[in-house]
C-alpha cells in the first residue's frame, strides 16, 4: 500500500506539471483537464486497494493466524496514522482553496490509508487480548469504507469529465451581474463549460430593446462581458435577442401564453417570444423550457398549451423545446 502511495504521488506531481502547460494550437483551452484524468487514476488505485484489502481479509478469516503484540509495531502504526491524518487535513484544505479534484483525490487516498492502518492497529491490540483473530473481520469492514471512498471519487471525477451541471452559486452570480445592467431585459440559455478548475467559459442570451441603436447595444454587451469576467473570472460570450418593448399586441399574446403555460405546469418557462400577425391567424413563436424528467412529447405539450390558450384571433404555436442547461 505504501509503495502504491509513492507511485500515486509521483503520478499526482506529474499530473500537476502537465495540467499547468499553457494552451497550444492542439489544445486551445489549455491542459487543466489532465488533472481530472490523474484524479481518475488515483481513484482506480484506491479501488484496487479496497479490493485487495477485501481479498486478503477474506483469506485471513478463512485461514486465521496468530497475531503477536509488538510495541514497536504499535508505535509505528500510531505514527503512520498521525502523519496520514495530517496529510488528509492538509490536502483537503488545499483542494478547497484551489478547487482541485486531484488534491481531493489525494485527501481521500490519505483517509483510506488511515482507515486501513487503524484496522491493523485495532486488530493487533485486541486480538491477543480477546484470543480471537480480528484481523480479517476488521479488514473487511475497512475495505468497505475504502471502496466507498473510491466510488465517491470515481463518480465525481467521471461526472466532471462527462460534463455535469454547473455550480448553482456561480450561475446565480453571473446572471445577477448581467441583469444589473439597465440595457438587459432578461437572461436565458446560460451554458457553462469547464476546461479545468480555472478555465470557465460561459455563454448566455440576453434580451434587449429592439428599437435601440445596434451599435450602442453592441458596445454595452461588450462592456458587460468585460466586467463580468473581472467579477467571476469566467470567459463570457453574450448573444443579443432583440424584442419589441411596449407593444400592446405582443404583450397581450405574451400574457395569454404565460397563463396557458402555467395552467399546464409551473415547472415550465418560456423566452424569445414574438408574434407574426396575418389576416386569418397569428403565429406565436417562442422557446419553451421544460425539465429533463418531462415525459410528455413535444406534440402533447403543444396540444396542452393550445387547449388552455384563450385569444381573440386564431393562433398557431411555433414552439422550440429547450432544457435548463443551468
Amino acid at each position: 500500500n505504501n509503495l502504491s502511495d509513492s507511485a500515486s504521488c509521483v503520478v499526482t506531481l506529474l499530473g500537476y506539471k502537465l495540467a499547468a502547460k499553457p494552451a497550444d494550437k492542439d489544445h486551445p483551452f489549455g491542459h487543466e483537464r489532465l488533472e481530472y484524468l490523474t484524479s481518475l487514476f488515483v481513484g482506480v488505485c484506491i479501488l484496487v486497494l479496497g479490493l485487495e484489502t477485501a481479498k486478503e481479509s477474506i483469506s485471513s478469516i478463512l485461514h486465521p493466524s496468530t497475531i503477536t503484540f509488538n510495541k514497536i509495531s504499535i508505535i509505528v502504526l500510531i505514527f503512520s496514522i498521525c502523519i496520514k491524518l495530517w496529510m488528509f487535513s492538509y490536502n483537503t484544505y488545499l483542494s478547497k482553496t484551489y478547487d482541485s479534484s486531484l488534491l481531493n483525490a489525494s485527501a481521500l487516498d490519505s483517509i483510506s490509508d488511515v482507515l486501513g492502518t487503524t484496522g491493523v492497529l485495532l486488530s493487533t491490540i485486541l486480538s491477543p487480548v480477546l484470543h480471537f483473530n480480528l484481523d480479517g473481520y476488521m479488514g473487511l469492514v475497512v475495505s468497505c469504507l475504502i471502496l466507498f471512498n473510491a466510488y465517491t471519487l470515481l463518480k465525481d471525477t467521471c461526472n466532471t469529465l462527462l460534463g455535469e451541471a454547473p455550480d448553482p452559486d456561480l450561475v446565480k452570480e453571473i446572471v445577477l451581474n448581467i441583469n444589473s445592467y439597465p440595457i438587459v431585459l432578461g437572461v436565458h440559455d446560460v451554458m457553462v463549460h469547464m476546461y479545468g478548475p480555472s478555465k470557465v467559459f460561459v455563454s448566455a442570451h440576453v434580451e434587449v430593446d429592439g428599437s435601440q441603436d445596434i451599435f450602442y447595444t453592441h458596445e454595452c454587451i461588450d462592456t458587460i462581458e468585460r466586467e463580468v469576467k473581472k467579477e467571476t473570472h469566467a470567459e463570457l460570450v453574450l448573444h443579443m435577442d432583440p424584442i419589441k418593448v411596449h407593444d400592446p399586441e405582443t404583450e397581450e399574446y405574451k400574457e395569454a401564453v404565460n397563463q396557458a403555460i402555467q395552467a399546464v405546469s409551473h415547472d415550465y418557462s418560456f423566452h424569445d417570444f414574438r408574434i407574426v400577425s396575418g389576416p386569418t391567424h397569428v403565429n406565436l413563436v417562442f422557446d419553451l423550457v421544460v425539465p429533463f424528467e418531462e415525459t410528455k412529447s413535444p406534440k402533447e405539450i403543444e396540444n396542452l398549451i393550445q387547449s388552455h390558450l384563450h385569444t381573440k384571433k386564431s393562433t398557431t404555436l411555433v414552439i422550440t423545446i429547450d432544457h435548463p442547461f443551468a
